[in-house]
């Protein structure tokens, strides 16, 4: 298709107005839509490609990740940013990392294959807060005595660190820097689940096998514990 430059460019503009005003990635089906004209596919791809370059000595840059195209902070200013707004970075358990890093390179996976390959029971709240945060997800059923739930992760968890697939996914050693980095709300969701799982592990609780409604409020006990004020 021949495009004028003028076309060219308030077809940009457009582009480079939706994403900004978008809080999500956008695909690029979605960006289709944005115009009367039918574009096609490949040529809203190149514009994109274009809008990248434009932005390459910008603070913002536009990347495309599983979910569609968004602008992001780059990587390289986020410790200034964060001067603006103070926050301890998220430091993540170790049955957290490789709870979600089994589910990541061994997918799908069932509980009972992450408790094998870990050699401990995995508690339940993990994998239910890492389900709440849209990190993994049931894709299935293993066809086994019960039936048990299979786990994947999510376009979430790699939009959340940027990637486009699971092919792009770091070393192994690396996964817990990355996730580390690239989100901060997890910790919170997490606290009082990492607490009943350690004490489990160290024998002080006898089953984590309890109802959603006992899990729930043992969750929010621990979070309660961690953010209450000392007293004096």
């Amino acid at each position: 298709m021949d495009l004028q430059q003028s076309d060219i460019s308030q077809i940009k503009r457009t582009l480079e107005a939706a994403l900004l005003a978008s809080g999500e990635p956008v695909p690029v089906t979605d960006l289709r839509q944005l115009f009367e004209e039918d574009y096609g596919a490949d040529v809203i791809r190149r514009l994109l490609e274009e809008l990248k370059s434009d932005w390459n000595e910008r603070g913002v840059e536009l990347v495309n990740v599983a979910s569609g195209w968004r602008f992001q902070v780059r990587p390289g200013l986020q410790r200034s940013l964060d001067r603006l707004n103070p926050r301890k970075p998220p430091k993540y358990s170790r049955a957290v990392l490789e709870t979600l890093a089994i589910i990541s390179y061994k997918q799908p996976v069932t509980r009972g294959d992450i408790e094998e390959i870990r050699g401990v029971t995995v508690s339940s709240n993990i994998l239910k807060a890492l389900e709440s945060r849209g990190w993994i997800d049931i894709v299935g059923h293993k066809e086994s005595p019960g039936r048990p739930a299979l786990y994947s992760t999510t376009r979430s968890f790699l939009d959340d660190l940027g990637l486009r697939s699971l092919e792009e996914l770091p070393p192994l050693e690396d996964l817990g820097t990355l996730v580390e980095s690239g989100e901060q709300e997890l910790a919170q969701d997490l606290q009082g689940s990492e607490a009943l799982e350690t004490r489990s592990e160290d024998g002080d609780v006898d089953s984590m096998e309890q109802t959603p409604e006992s899990d729930e409020m043992a969750v929010e006990a621990d979070i309660q514990a961690e953010t209450s004020p000392a007293q004096a």
